[in-house]
């Protein structure tokens, strides 16, 4: 039996990687390396465009870290990948981008059941196969893709900008992590009442690249660029990416505001401007991201951008195992259902891929139960259409606590251990 997976990204990656290693033969197409979409450059799969974090590692105090629990249980190529290529970044899991993209190449091209084809695909297929062609996907396959499905919703998505290291002023730059967590693993950027009071006058006012007027529904709130963040208060940014709490030097000085930077590869020669997602022209990011005063000499490695992300009406068109509801050997997965973020995406193709799997033995999907993050998102793409948005992880989607919890840590922990012992059953079952 042969199946097909359309795209190479996280979900892709991690779909074809577990058929495959069930000995399921995979037809993996990409367009990579001969052509690319706006937002990649990279000619290995699973680039990380936005961020190069996948968020917190904690299971027991972090969402997407007790989803990244459930995956490893499941037995996540994306995981694995994650942990090899790792850089410090105190609470969060961050990976160096170039070498985790290559890890999982490495894995998809030297494994003897997955056959790649660098070809644009045009049309969802026939037979078994999962689309997994991401938020970025091609004209002639979203015409097909919405033809199915019934049209597709969109949202803006926006990355930050990277600096060398050896740009910084260390001079006006410490290190360390919010409340002494992870050590030394950032690069904090202080700013005074009045630096940080002309950092966002002139971030208000500097050109943008996109000139359209987007909407509030259109900016998905997990990357919102920067200045339209800062257009919501003078103050909203010491309460999001410039927050200082916590934050002290080698003197134990606290300060007004602060910027902080965060390993973008395992050697640490760049660094990319955590929080600091934006649409602004090039040149513009350069004067304004320079008036921070460990930044006046920055040296960009590569500038932000925005790009618009593309997402079907899953509860309108999908089962909760990630099929069609017209054609049950045709899966989706990734971003394009509406899981938002990196860990969500890769989960959604690890849920996809098991679920065919069964199929292809003649069993019945078992979908997790909402007591997991894997369970809740399947929920999420098949549950109410009334406005269908993507969702990160949250401690919020899961079935609540059978008995009332106040405390929120002892709740959250009470969660995640119900969910990894649930994942645990549900594996056995499998």
């Amino acid at each position: 039996m042969k199946v097909k997976v359309i795209g190479a990204g996280l979900a892709g990656s991690e779909a074809a990687n577990y058929l495959a290693g069930r000995g399921v033969k995979v037809e993996l197409y990409d367009i990579k390396p001969k052509s690319f979409t706006p937002a990649h450059s990279d000619k290995n799969f699973c680039e990380l465009v936005c961020s190069n974090s996948l968020k917190g590692k904690d299971p027991y105090s972090n969402a997407c870290g007790l989803l990244k629990e459930e995956m490893r249980i499941l037995g996540s190529l994306t995981m694995e990948a994650a942990e090899k290529t790792s850089v410090p970044a105190g609470g969060a899991l961050a990976v160096d981008r170039g070498g985790f993209a290559a890890f999982v190449t490495k894995k998809i091209k030297g494994n003897k059941n997955i056959f790649v084809v660098c070809k644009e695909v045009e049309k969802v297929p026939e037979g078994w196969c999962i689309v997994a062609t991401g938020p970025l996907t091609t004209d002639k396959l979203s015409g097909s893709i919405s033809s199915i499905c019934g049209g597709q919703l969109h949202f803006y998505d926006a990355s930050a900008p990277i600096i060398s290291r050896e740009s910084i002023d260390f001079d006006r730059a410490f290190f360390g992590d919010r409340y002494g967590k992870g050590g030394d693993d950032y690069v904090n950027c202080p700013l005074t009442k009045e630096e940080y009071e002309i950092f966002v006058t002139e971030l208000l006012s500097a050109e943008k690249a996109v000139l359209h007027d987007f909407e509030k529904r259109e900016i998905f709130e997990g990357c919102m660029p920067l200045e339209v963040m800062a257009s919501r208060g003078a103050e909203s940014l010491r309460y999001a990416n410039f927050k200082p709490i916590g934050l002290k030097d080698k003197d134990g000085n606290r300060f007004y505001a602060v910027l902080q930077l965060r390993k973008e590869n395992a050697v640490g020669t760049a660094y990319n401007l955590v929080g600091c997602q934006t649409n602004l022209k090039w040149g513009e990011q350069k004067r304004v991201f320079s008036l921070i005063p460990a930044l006046k000499n920055a040296e960009f490695l590569r500038y932000g951008v925005m790009h618009r992300n593309t997402f079907i009406n899953s509860p309108t068109c999908l089962n909760a195992d990630f099929s069609l509801k017209t054609n049950p050997q045709v899966f989706f997965a990734g971003q394009i259902t509406g899981v938002e973020g990196y860990v969500e995406s890769a989960a959604s193709g690890l849920l996809a891929a098991v679920h065919m799997y069964e199929k292809l033995q003649g069993r019945a999907p078992k979908i997790p139960d909402n007591t997991t993050v894997l369970g809740a998102l399947s929920a999420h793409i098949s549950g109410s259409t009334e406005n269908f948005q993507p969702m990160n992880a949250n401690f919020g989607i899961l079935k609540p606590a059978e008995k009332l919890i106040k405390d929120k840590k002892q709740r959250y922990a009470y969660l995640a251990r119900r969910a990894i012992d649930d994942i645990k059953a549900y594996k056995e079952n499998l």
